[in-house]
């Protein structure tokens, strides 16, 4: 399921979430976006190398996953559901 990545985030049109299969943190984020409807690019850092760099720069060296890449530019790096919900203030109208 493994992506290239865009190396200027802030023109993609889509969020793009990295994550790895055996995290926590990461399934819940990607259960939050399913249940709320809100499309993103899935990239698994295990499978993709360039994508592992990547998170590695965005993080000062660490590999913290999910690392997510909004559209504006903006990451959030194993947000909870309220730091998700708090990018999208159009969901709790």
């Amino acid at each position: 399921m493994s992506e290239a990545i865009n190396e200027t985030p802030n023109t993609q049109q889509k969020i793009t979430m990295y994550a790895t299969t055996w995290c926590g943190d990461c399934r819940n984020a990607r259960r939050w976006f399913d249940s709320h409807g809100i499309a993103y690019d899935y990239i698994n850092i295990e499978e993709n190398e360039q994508a592992a760099e990547y998170v590695r720069k965005v993080n000062n060296g660490a590999s913290s996953v999910p690392t997510i890449i909004f559209p504006d530019g903006s990451v959030l790096v194993e947000p909870g559901a309220r730091e998700l919900a708090a990018k999208f203030p159009e969901l709790s109208k």
